[in-house]
């Protein structure tokens, strides 16, 4: 993605290209810069004026989510109960990973394809570290959950959810059943010394 602005039919063309690659994923078909042209009625070399890797386009894809997870990330930091905040983070997080196919694939890569990712990953990871923490402050979260235990945790519960099954309602709400559980063997209870 280049980050001058593009001429009216380049916009056009990207626009084009990324809607395309959304409908993809979302289908659950891997990218291919050439299928991506084919569909788009465009020429392989204009998809690849914009996006040098398939890779490239799926964290275009996934880039309003993960700016959407960021977002959501800075406005628990700012909220004072530190259990809510923290519970209500990784709960969006889940949210996004059961409704939008491009996150899982580019939250589990090792390597980014632009620096905008890695910024966004790096939020994220930064924010669910500060929550952790705080909610251990508070002495409302177990102490020995560790910020290195957030990321499988989370998606592991968005596998099972994915394994269950159903449409997105009935995923979102077996989603929230296995988050609560979850979430109530984390918690200290009230009136214990973790």
């Amino acid at each position: 993605m280049t980050s001058t602005p593009l001429r009216k039919d380049a916009a056009r063309n990207w626009d084009r290209i990324v809607a395309i690659a959304r409908e993809l994923v979302d289908e659950g078909t891997a990218l291919q810069l050439n299928d991506v042209a084919r569909r788009a009625g465009l020429g392989v070399g204009t998809v690849y004026r914009h996006f040098a890797t398939p890779e490239a386009l799926l964290e275009t894809v996934a880039a309003p989510c993960l700016e959407g997870l960021a977002e959501h990330g800075r406005r628990a930091l700012a909220e004072a109960d530190a259990l809510r905040a923290l519970e209500g983070f990784l709960s969006r997080v889940v949210e996004a990973q059961v409704t939008d196919a491009a996150l899982a694939p580019v939250a589990a890569a090792t390597a980014d394809a632009l620096p905008r990712t890695a910024e966004l990953k790096r939020s994220l990871a930064t924010a669910g570290t500060e929550l952790l923490d705080r909610a251990h402050a508070a002495a409302a979260i177990r102490p020995d959950l560790t910020a290195g235990d957030l990321v499988p945790l989370m998606c592991g519960i968005a596998h099972a959810v994915n394994l269950h099954g159903g449409d997105t309602a009935s995923r979102l709400r077996t989603a929230h059943r296995y988050l609560t559980t979850f979430f109530e063997g984390a918690r200290v209870p009230p009136g214990t010394t973790p």
